[in-house]
């Protein structure tokens, strides 16, 4: 069986065009970041596939943007038995690789690593200079002043921390955050 994996990073990013033209009979797709290996249909593809199928994926970013977690699931599926296909790359794993297809995996799977590495810096270097403009001012508290005053009051009289995050509508550790800010400004 001819199975694809597409993968983007955010839910209104287009996936035709990654398998575009390219026969397989069923694709699974992950809406989310490359940094890790946590995405559901990845974990549904590999318990999906058999000895005997391939894999087709448009280039290495899109299974991997990690070094280590390529080599890892190239291995886990080519271990199964299952072929894997880069489009983009023109490359074909099947665990029986020589020594230049496995060079050749590490080689464009650190350009992968360094790409998400370069476009880190470059995000964080936008947010300082938005900083420095005064255009980026950071994530809306989640309570009001009002709010976080009746929070911290609520939790000296003795209120659970889980009550205050189901009644306040955050997390137990927003609650913290507040009390750890109410001590670090008192």
């Amino acid at each position: 069986m001819r199975v694809g994996y597409i993968r983007v990073s955010t839910v209104d990013q287009n996936t035709v065009r990654q398998l575009d033209g390219i026969a397989v009979e069923r694709t699974f797709i992950d809406k989310a970041s490359g940094k890790d290996t946590a995405r559901p249909q990845l974990d549904e593809l590999i318990g999906f596939v058999r000895d005997g199928d391939t894999v087709i994926v448009h280039s290495m970013d899109r299974l991997a943007r990690n070094l280590d977690d390529l080599r890892r699931l190239v291995r886990t599926l080519t271990g199964k038995g299952v072929r894997v296909e880069f489009v983009k790359e023109s490359l074909t794993f099947t665990g029986e690789d020589s020594p230049m297809a496995n060079l050749l995996l590490s080689v464009m799977g650190a350009f992968a690593e360094f790409e998400r590495a370069l476009i880190l810096e470059r995000q964080r270097e936008g947010i300082a200079a938005a900083k420095a403009r005064g255009a980026y001012t950071g994530r809306k508290p989640a309570l009001t002043t009002e709010q976080a005053d009746l929070l911290r009051a609520r939790a000296t009289a003795g209120a659970s921390k889980a009550a205050l995050a189901r009644e306040f509508g955050v997390s137990r550790e927003t609650v913290y955050a507040y009390l750890r800010t109410d001590a670090v400004t008192a």
